[in-house]
């Protein structure tokens, strides 16, 4: 889920984002770990709703190396509109371990790898907002965002939302507004966007990588 609806103290204490695609490129092509996420939530507001869902997809140049997908039990009534958009009800999570159980392991999964999201700030509102809950340190990894490279890459597309660009540039969807679905679609855009810049690695096409 993506959403700029976040407040100005959570912003403030956000990881610093990279903003530069060339500096992105140069990261990749140097061999560093990035992470894909996706988060799914109760709501928009990171400080009165909750985590729902994690997915992230672990990638480098040479191609994807792990994935992580679990579900969250957020301690409160999942709202009608959440269900409708993304599947998930009370029943499915109701067995579900907590935020705080789930972020530790969520943590070591992504190390000190480069996280990227499509309007990243927000899935990094919510996680930091659940580890200042669950008495666990922020987060310090940078980001980046593919909103801002999809924008570089393809300024003549009406829509940069993550399901319009996955149409248009014809990434596959398995299961929309689903953190695991959506983290891959999001790794595969911004495969397409270095690729469109002409700052992907010249050695290998964005099929090998995803192999």
């Amino acid at each position: 889920m993506t959403d700029s609806s976040f407040s100005q103290s959570a912003s403030a204490q956000l990881p610093r984002m990279i903003k530069d695609p060339k500096e992105i490129a140069k990261r990749f092509a140097q061999g560093a770990l990035f992470t894909a996420v996706d988060t799914e939530t109760t709501g928009l507001r990171p400080e009165q709703e909750r985590l729902l869902e994690i997915g992230a997809v672990q990638f480098d140049c040479t191609g994807v190396q792990r994935t992580f997908s679990v579900l969250i039990n957020p301690g409160k009534q999942i709202p009608a509109v959440i269900t409708s958009i993304t599947g998930i009800t009370d029943e499915l999570v109701s067995s579900c371990a907590p935020a705080s159980e789930v972020l530790p392991p969520f943590l070591q999964f992504i190390a000190s790898s480069i996280i990227i999201g499509h309007n990243i700030q927000f899935d990094a509102a919510f996680l930091c907002a659940e580890l200042r809950r669950a008495g666990l340190a922020p987060l310090t990894n940078r980001t980046a965002d593919t909103v801002l490279l999809s924008r570089a890459a393809y300024p003549q597309l009406s829509s940069h939302r993550l399901q319009s660009l996955a149409s248009a540039l014809a990434i596959p969807v398995y299961e929309a507004h689903r953190a695991a679905d959506d983290a891959r679609v999001c790794m595969e855009l911004f495969l397409l966007c270095l690729q469109k810049l002409n700052l992907a690695p010249h050695s290998q096409t964005q099929q090998q990588l995803l192999l």
